[in-house]
C-alpha cells in the first residue's frame, strides 16, 4: 500500500464526518487493512494529518500557479480577477474533499492566513496576486482581501451542500454556473446604486440603533451553555461544564434539557431568535431599503458586541454542520433579511435569497471575529468592541456594491 493512497483516504473518511473524529481504526476499515499496516506508513495520527497538510498545499499550489501568473500579466483587472476566482473555486468545486480539510484547518486555528499564504508561497505561487491585481484599479487591503476569500468560501460550501456534499463527479456546466455567481457576487455584492450607498448617514443609522436598548438580560442558564460552547466548542461542549459553570449538579440540568443535544439545539434556536428579532427591530425603524440593510446588519453586530460569548459560540454556522434536528414548523429559524425589498432579491427563488442572507450573516460572522485570535479572548469583551464600525460599513459597501464599492478614481 502506498502512502498516498493512505492520504487519499483519510482525506474522504475522515473529511465525510467533518473531522469530528479522525480514527486510524476507521480509516483501517476504509481501506481492508490492520491498524498496524498503517503505523508501518505513519508513526501516529499526526504524521498522517502532517502529511494530508503537505498534500493539500501541493495539489492547490500545483493548479493555481500558472493561472495566477497569467492573472498577473493580464491588462484588464476585471479579467485577472476573474481568472484568480476562476482557478481556486474550479479547484474546490472539483475537490470537496480539499475544501472541507482546509474550512476545518482554517476556522480550527490549526492553519492560519500567513502561515496558508507561506505554504503556496514556497510552491511557487502567492496568495498576495489577488491583492496585486485587484489593486490596479481597486482600494484593496487584506480586509477587502479576506471578504473575496470568504464570498468564495461560502458560495462554494453552499454550492456543494446543495450538491450533497460528496458528490464525486459534478457536470462541467453547474461548476461554471457556480464560479461565475461567485465572481458576480465578489464585482458586483447585491448591485446597490453606488450614489444611494454613498449617500447613507451611517454615523446616523448606528446611533439609532445603539439607543435601542436591548435590556432583555439572557437566561443565566443559556448564558452558561453559551460559555460552555465558546470554551469548547459545539461538539465537545459537555452538560457536566455548564453544571459546573452553574453551581449545580449534571442531573439537574435534566429538568431544562433532554440531553446534550437538546441542550445545544435549544441554545443556538434561542439564540438566533433573540438575534434576529433585534435584527428586525433594526430594519424597522427605516422604510428606505438602503438604510434597512444596514441597519439589520448593523443590529446584529451590536447583538453579538453585547454578548461576545455568543458570537464565538455560533462562528460553527461558517463550517460545521451540526445534526440539531429540524427547527420548529412554524419558525422562520433563519429568515433574515428576504423581505427587504432588494432590487436583486425581485425575480430570486427562495432559496437564491436564503443563500444571500446566509452569506451577509457568513462575512458579518467573519469580520466579528477576524481580529482576535487567542484563546479564550471572548472572555473579556475587548475583542468585540475592537470590530470598528469603520468595518462593519466597509462590509456593508462590499454586500451592496461588490469591489465596485471601491473604485479608484
Amino acid at each position: 500500500m502506498k502512502k498516498s493512497k493512505i492520504i487519499e483516504a483519510a482525506f474522504k473518511v475522515w473529511g465525510r464526518n467533518l473531522y469530528r473524529k479522525t480514527s486510524l481504526s476507521q480509516l483501517a476499515s476504509e481501506l481492508g487493512v490492520s491498524k498496524p499496516a498503517l503505523y508501518r506508513h505513519f508513526l501516529n495520527k499526526k504524521a498522517l494529518t502532517d502529511a494530508m497538510t503537505e498534500s493539500f498545499f501541493d495539489d492547490l499550489a500545483s493548479h493555481i500557479k500558472a493561472d495566477f501568473e497569467k492573472a498577473l500579466q493580464t491588462k484588464d483587472t476585471d479579467e485577472g480577477i476573474f481568472i484568480i476566482v476562476q482557478s481556486i473555486a474550479g479547484f474546490f468545486a472539483r475537490n470537496v474533499y480539499a475544501l472541507i480539510f482546509s474550512l476545518v484547518n482554517i476556522y480550527d486555528r490549526n492553519l492560519s492566513g500567513r502561515t496558508i499564504s507561506e505554504h503556496i508561497k514556497a510552491r511557487g505561487a502567492d496568495m498576495e496576486t489577488m491583492h496585486l491585481v485587484a489593486d490596479k484599479k481597486y482600494h484593496s487591503n487584506s480586509a477587502i482581501q479576506q471578504l473575496i476569500f470568504a464570498s468564495l468560501t461560502f458560495y462554494m460550501s453552499f454550492f456543494h451542500k446543495k450538491n450533497d456534499y460528496f458528490e464525486e463527479t459534478l457536470a462541467e456546466n453547474q461548476i461554471q454556473k457556480v464560479i461565475l455567481t461567485i465572481y458576480e457576487v465578489i464585482e458586483h455584492g447585491l448591485g446597490f446604486s453606488a450614489d444611494h450607498v454613498s449617500a447613507l448617514d451611517f454615523e446616523k443609522l448606528e446611533k439609532q440603533v445603539d439607543g435601542t436598548i436591548y435590556s432583555e438580560e439572557p437566561q443565566p442558564l443559556f448564558k452558561a451553555v453559551a460559555e460552555a460552547v465558546a470554551e469548547a466548542g459545539p461538539w465537545d461542549a459537555s452538560m457536566e461544564m455548564v453544571a459546573k459553570r452553574m453551581g449545580l449538579s449534571k442531573s439537574s440540568l435534566y429538568g431544562h434539557f433532554k440531553n446534550r443535544k437538546d441542550m445545544i439545539r435549544r441554545l443556538f434556536i434561542t439564540e438566533f431568535k433573540r438575534m434576529l428579532d433585534f435584527a428586525h427591530q433594526g430594519i424597522k425603524l427605516s422604510k428606505d431599503t438602503a438604510e434597512q440593510l444596514y441597519l439589520g446588519i448593523y443590529s446584529i453586530a451590536f447583538y453579538l458586541r453585547l454578548r461576545p460569548e455568543v458570537l464565538v459560540a455560533i462562528g460553527w454556522i461558517r463550517t460545521r454542520k451540526l445534526d440539531l434536528g429540524k427547527p420548529e414548523k412554524q419558525m422562520d429559524f433563519f429568515k433574515l433579511f428576504e423581505d427587504i425589498k432588494i432590487e436583486a432579491f425581485k425575480n430570486a427563488s427562495d432559496e437564491d435569497k436564503q443563500a444571500a442572507s446566509h452569506w451577509i450573516l457568513f462575512l458579518l460572522i467573519n469580520t466579528l471575529t477576524r481580529p482576535y485570535l487567542s484563546e479564550h479572548e471572548w472572555q473579556t469583551e475587548s475583542i468585540v468592541k475592537s470590530v470598528k464600525n469603520t468595518d462593519i460599513r466597509m462590509l456593508y459597501k462590499f454586500i451592496t456594491l461588490g469591489l465596485g464599492g471601491f473604485t479608484k478614481c
